[in-house]
C-alpha cells in the first residue's frame, strides 16, 4: 500500500475511537486509509462488509455485483432500500452518504474468469460474499495468482463461516474439492436465511480484512470459524 495522505482534521475526528485505541492509533488508520479493496457482492453478506469498511475510513473500495436490489433482499441486505436499482450503484451510494472521504469505484457486471484479474488487479485486498461455487472459485484463483489475500464468507440457513486464504496459505482447494458445484448446496432461495445471520459472518469479514490491512492480531489464515446460529455456538477448526 502507498502510504496515505495525512488525515484532515475532520477525519481525525471521525476516527477517534481508532486513533486512541491501541495496537491501531494513527498508523493504523493511515493504512486503512491507503488500502484499495475490493468486495466481490453487495448482497447479505457484502451489505455489513461495505458499512463497516467504511465506516472504518478504508480508502478505496471498489463494489462489484450485476444484480438488482428486490423486495426480498431488504430483509437482510441492510445497505439498500430503492427495490430496482443496481446493487453495486445502491452500495456506492450508501458508502458515499456514510463517509464522504472514502471513494467508491463502482463495478456493475458479473465477475467471470475472462474479467476477474483484470478487475481485481492492483486491490491490496479482496472480500468475497458471493452464494455460488463457481464465482467464489473464480475469486479465489485470480487471487492466488495475484497474491492478493482473500476474506470469504459463506452463509445457509441459520449457519455461517469466515476464513482468510493469504498467498502464502492454505488455498480454496484445501476446503472445496475441484468436484464440487453447486448443485451441491442449498439455495437461499429454497431453503431460506435468517436475515442477522448475514449480519454476524459480514462483521466477522469486515474484522478479518481490518486485521489484515493494518497487521493487528492474527488473521483467519488455514483456520475457519463457524457460527451456530440457533445454539449461538462459535467454532473453528484448521485446515
Amino acid at each position: 500500500m502507498v502510504p496515505a495522505e495525512p488525515l484532515s482534521p475532520e477525519e481525525t475526528r471521525r476516527y477517534a475511537r481508532h486513533l486512541v485505541l491501541k495496537g491501531m492509533g494513527g498508523s493504523g488508520q493511515q493504512r486503512l486509509k491507503a488500502a484499495r479493496v475490493l468486495v466481490v457482492g453487495a448482497g447479505g453478506l457484502g451489505s455489513p462488509v461495505i458499512a463497516y469498511l467504511a465506516g472504518a475510513g478504508v480508502g478505496a473500495l471498489s463494489v462489484i455485483d450485476h444484480d438488482y436490489v428486490s423486495l426480498s433482499n431488504l430483509q437482510r441486505q441492510v445497505i439498500h432500500s430503492a427495490v430496482g436499482v443496481g446493487k453495486a450503484q445502491s452500495a456506492a451510494g450508501f458508502a458515499h452518504a456514510l463517509n464522504p472521504h472514502v471513494q467508491v469505484e463502482v463495478h456493475a457486471e458479473r465477475l467471470e474468469r475472462e474479467n476477474a484479474r483484470a478487475i481485481m488487479a492492483g486491490h491490496d485486498l479482496v472480500l468475497d460474499g458471493t452464494d455460488n461455487l463457481q464465482t467464489r472459485r473464480v475469486v479465489a484463483e485470480a487471487a492466488r495468482e495475484l497474491q492478493i489475500p482473500l476474506v470469504s464468507g459463506a452463509v445457509s440457513m441459520f449457519d455461517g463461516q469466515v476464513t482468510v486464504f493469504a498467498p502464502d496459505g492454505p488455498q480454496f482447494e484445501a476446503l472445496y474439492p475441484d468436484g464440487a458445484d453447486d448443485g451441491d448446496l442449498p439455495s437461499c432461495e429454497a431453503t431460506g436465511i435468517l436475515g442477522p445471520l448475514v449480519g454476524v459472518i459480514g462483521t466477522l469479514m469486515a474484522m478479518e480484512a481490518i486485521k489484515v490491512i493494518t497487521g493487528i492480531g492474527e488473521p483467519l489464515i488455514g483456520r475457519v470459524l463457524t457460527y451456530d446460529g440457533k445454539d449461538a455456538r462459535f467454532s473453528e477448526f484448521a485446515f
